[in-house]
């Protein structure tokens, strides 16, 4: 078992399989030329599977798949195959650009829950948030995934006098369709232009929903990292990620893995232990695994304080996201 000094139990990965991505988001990714890892320095589909194998033997019992965008990768469907095999629940992070593509081989190796990242209802929107003209592409799979059966999470990035002005048109996708709707928090990375005036809240979108709708909270399972509620005669539901003002490291049980093979206990660590250079070294990586989560911080990888207002994006100790994994 995976515990770090916090008494937390660690039991689902997040791999990134590449910093490559098909659309330009800037909260995610620096600058439209980012220079992209140089696919010898990537983790290759056996490194990823004796990682992946070395995290289960661990007491791993969930995956998820992340980029940049995972479904660039053109040999995601090998990965995907290889790591099916194994006693997890594997998942997916995807902008959907790719989806209609995957839908098969998703049903064939048992994924049947995907996380889509959609900011915005809006077609123009969505090409100044992505600088790429997707969006009714990205609309339709989410939709076609949904009639295919898949548990379909819809990650929204909300940020102020950007998209937080679609809240209820995102919840009212919930009336009819069985889609969970996530809105995230703004979070600070490297180069991504964060301001703290432009955070909405926990409690600012419960505010504006429940001034339109009667709502009722939902229960809260072990390590959920959303506050998750429900519309009266709603078919789907929503929540809200409030990593900033109201974080959820107490019951923490994530670690990541960047495309390049490093590990990171927490999205916001400073750390990391480069797992695949020891790997091609021939070392046993097992050591490096449990000291990374011997050296978990208690919050928010020891760099954001209680008051998230005075974080600083530009002085963090940190990775742009997409070099993180999603």
């Amino acid at each position: 078992m995976l515990i770090d000094n916090h008494h937390r139990v660690h039991n689902y990965l997040r791999v990134s399989l590449t910093n490559n991505c098909n659309l330009r988001c800037f909260y995610c990714m620096p600058n439209e030329e980012l220079p992209y890892t140089p696919p010898a320095s990537l983790m290759q589909v056996d490194e990823i599977e004796v990682i992946a194998k070395t995290f289960v033997d661990l007491g791993v019992t969930k995956i998820r798949l992340t980029g940049g965008e995972p479904l660039v990768r053109k040999d995601a469907a090998e990965i995907i195959e290889r790591l099916s095999k194994y006693p997890v629940e594997l998942t997916i992070t995807t902008n959907a650009v790719r989806l209609h593509d995957f839908f098969d081989l998703f049903i064939k190796t048992g994924i049947r829950s995907l996380n889509i990242s959609l900011d915005t209802l809006q077609s123009q929107r969505f090409k100044d948030i992505t600088k790429r003209d997707n969006f009714q592409l990205v609309y339709d799979n989410l939709l076609r995934a949904v009639e295919l059966g898949f548990s379909v999470k819809v990650n929204v990035v909300t940020m102020k006098g950007v998209n937080d002005d679609e809240i209820l048109q995102f919840v009212e996708l919930t009336k009819n369709l069985r889609l969970h709707i996530r809105f995230i928090e703004f979070m600070p990375f490297s180069g991504n232009q964060w301001k703290n005036e432009n955070v909405i809240g926990w409690q600012e979108i419960l505010k504006i929903v429940g001034d339109a709708y009667d709502m009722v909270p939902l229960v809260r399972n072990a390590h959920d990292t959303a506050k998750k509620y429900k519309v009266i005669g709603h078919e789907g539901t929503f929540a809200v990620i409030s990593t900033m003002t109201s974080p959820f490291c107490g019951d923490c049980n994530r670690m990541r893995l960047t495309a390049d093979g490093k590990m990171k206990n927490c999205l916001f660590s400073k750390g990391e232990n480069d797992l695949l250079a020891a790997l091609r070294r021939g070392d046993d990586i097992q050591p490096l695994i449990l000291q990374n989560i011997k050296s978990k911080a208690a919050e928010r990888g020891g760099q954001i304080t209680k008051d998230f207002k005075t974080a600083d994006a530009f002085t963090m100790e940190n990775r742009s996201m997409i070099n993180i994994g999603g």
